[in-house]
């Protein structure tokens, strides 16, 4: 944590240049503030991994900094950073106030200097495990590492360790759920940045008219949102579905991979770009280029090395381990009850096609888990996990035919860009689907086996109305 970013308030110099001095004597990088409008400022530039915090200073005190720093991470729901107070003439009920308003710690003057850092090496540790903590929790349900002992699986490893040397841009490609993201994890931990921020970020997942906001940040009415990539600061951006952002935020990418810096939203000052940008995309980019629909010099800027990332039916032989894999990792989280694979499962799970690669992989094991208690998984129950897999892969592609037939707009689909026509398409499942259910988006979730809160984001790009489907369907 030596590397780590502090920003020192205190409108006392002698103060604020002895802790400068000494955190930066310990590998710290170092910014002072003479006061609460000067770090604000400093804020502005560049979003500190911690801060210490003096109480009592002429134009505001740092109990009120402290709330306001607080309520905009509470309204942006980013941005965080610890924040230790400091006071000659401080009081029990200052400290309490400050732990209640979010404070890591409050440290009385004149400062100890094993307590100063011992209480920044604590906070900085406390809120990488809190970050680690939240990664985890969106993670759960991926592989940490590859798993398989396959040769693919091997020399794949082997170019991640040579490339996580270096701090070159790497663009992962790969059929979806083949596990880009799994190995973009690899190539962070074996890097230099393994101690830093790893951020992953699905571009499908973003509101197409938010998606600068997200990635760059904003200020607005004196607030910062600290976008992704200064929430990664010296880590690792994963920028997953790079294919599918849309091209006003692609030049400003490019941007920034250019200069080297980037604005927030209705900012002027120029912000460093300082973590390392790793994409992914199930498409072929290059056909993208040739379409006009994703800009040339961006491919070339984050395609400077390529990993292509095969699917589960060219490395069969990792099958058993996988399934075993995910079943002890569904054991041991959610408490499943443990079976064991019969020799026809495993011999017949090994020879499957696995169109859905990883993901389908893991749902099939999941869903195993849970129709029956018995020891033994049969080939039975393999089987018609399997079948079932496909009747319903070919009711939503019977639904989609339906809906391009009954949808006028949709007969001229090919004559459309692919994204333009994607959209189109997803528009008119969607609202089939809502009028189905009477409008209930829940269900529609179900049907469509996505997320709800994918779901939302995604109406919301396409522009449906549930609830006047729902009006309308009744």
């Amino acid at each position: 944590m030596a590397s780590a970013y502090i920003l020192v308030v205190d409108d006392e110099p002698d103060i604020r240049e002895l802790v400068q001095e000494i955190l930066q004597d310990e590998g710290y990088e170092v910014e002072i503030a003479e006061h609460g409008e000067a770090a604000r400022e400093s804020c502005r530039l560049r979003r500190p991994e911690l801060v210490l915090l003096d109480i009592w200073m002429p134009d505001i005190d740092g109990i009120s900094l402290l709330k306001e720093w607080k309520d905009s991470i509470e309204n942006d729901a980013t941005g965080d950073f610890p924040v230790i107070m400091m006071s000659g003439h401080g009081s029990v009920e200052t400290a309490v106030e400050a732990t209640r308003l979010g404070a890591y710690d409050f440290l009385e003057k004149p400062l100890s200097l094993a307590k100063l850092l011992l209480t920044v090496e604590h906070a900085l540790e406390a809120h990488k495990l809190d970050e680690e903590n939240q990664g985890m929790r969106q993670q759960l349900s991926i592989a940490d590492e590859p798993v398989g002992k396959s040769e693919i699986n091997q020399n794949l490893s082997k170019e991640i360790k040579l490339m996580a040397q270096h701090d070159s841009r790497v663009l992962f490609v790969g059929e979806p759920g083949s596990g880009k993201s799994k190995y973009s994890r690899l190539l962070h931990r074996l890097s230099k940045r393994s101690e830093q921020p790893y951020i992953d970020l699905g571009v499908a997942t973003l509101d197409v008219d938010n998606s600068a906001n997200e990635l760059f940040g904003s200020e607005v009415d004196g607030k910062i949102y600290y976008g992704l990539l200064e929430q990664a600061g010296r880590g690792t951006l994963y920028i997953d579905d790079i294919g599918e952002m849309e091209q006003a935020t692609q030049r400003r990418l490019l941007s920034s991979l250019e200069t080297g810096y980037f604005h927030r939203l209705g900012g002027t000052e120029s912000i460093a770009l300082m973590c390392r940008i790793v994409t992914a995309s199930h498409y072929n980019l290059e056909q993208l280029v040739k379409q006009g629909q994703f800009d040339s010099e961006l491919y070339f800027q984050l395609n400077v090395f390529q990993v292509k990332i095969p699917p589960l039916r060219e490395h069969c032989e990792d099958v058993p381990e996988l399934l075993n894999y995910y079943r002890d990792r569904f054991v041991q989280q959610e408490q499943f009850n443990y079976r064991s694979f019969s020799i026809a499962a495993l011999n017949k799970l090994r020879n499957y096609v696995w169109p859905g690669n990883l993901i389908e992989l893991k749902n099939l094991v999941q869903r195993l888990l849970i129709v029956s208690d018995l020891e033994t998984i049969t080939l039975e129950e393999v089987e018609a996990c399997i079948e079932y897999e496909a009747q319903k892969q070919g009711a939503e592609d019977a639904d989609s035919n339906n809906t391009l037939l009954a949808d006028n707009a949709l007969k001229s689909l090919f004559e459309h860009p692919l994204k333009e026509a994607r959209e189109l398409f997803e528009k008119a499942y969607l609202e089939e689907k809502l009028i189905a259910v009477g409008g209930s988006v829940g269900k529609v979730a179900q049907l469509a086996g996505v997320e709800r809160t994918h779901l939302y984001r995604k109406m919301k790009t396409l522009g449906i109305d549930a609830k006047k489907i729902a009006k309308k369907s009744k």
